[in-house]
């Protein structure tokens, strides 16, 4: 909201707020137990879900998110989420800062995409949708 072309909005200026909306979408698209893929600015909607209702997410894929700054290791822990987070080796943003917080979910697996930058599905498909369908064929 207030990116791009969107205007601001009051109902997704809270993290509860932003929580209920992603709920809202995925209620009525009818999915259950999807998985999240989550690129940067995104993460301000998907971190706070994942901690919030994690358990109806098959799985987690954050690349280079934001939003993941402010909340306890412990409340990482305390996730059962299985979560790949991806992110560019170019990146000296997002991408480490958000391992920094993210490494803290105990089921989670790290890719970082050799040669590229913040949008590392831009740089680098081919190895993006590699890593990304090897980690959803572990999930069964």
């Amino acid at each position: 909201a207030g990116h791009g072309d969107s205007p601001p909005s009051d109902a997704v200026a809270t993290e509860q707020g932003r929580v209920a909306l992603l709920d809202r979408v995925l209620q009525e698209l009818a999915l259950r137990r999807p998985v999240l893929v989550s690129p940067s600015m995104s993460g301000r909607f998907a971190v706070p879900f994942l901690l919030a209702r994690g358990a109806r997410l098959a799985a987690f894929v954050p690349i280079a998110p934001a939003g993941t700054r402010g909340h306890a290791a412990e409340r990482f822990r305390q996730l059962q989420t299985p979560t790949l987070i991806l992110y560019g080796d170019g990146d000296a943003g997002l991408g480490p800062r958000a391992l920094q917080s993210l490494r803290h979910l105990p089921r989670h697996q790290v890719a970082v995409l050799r040669g590229a930058g913040h949008a590392c599905y831009v740089d680098r498909p081919q190895d993006f949708h590699r890593a990304l369908l090897a980690f959803l064929r572990q999930l069964g």
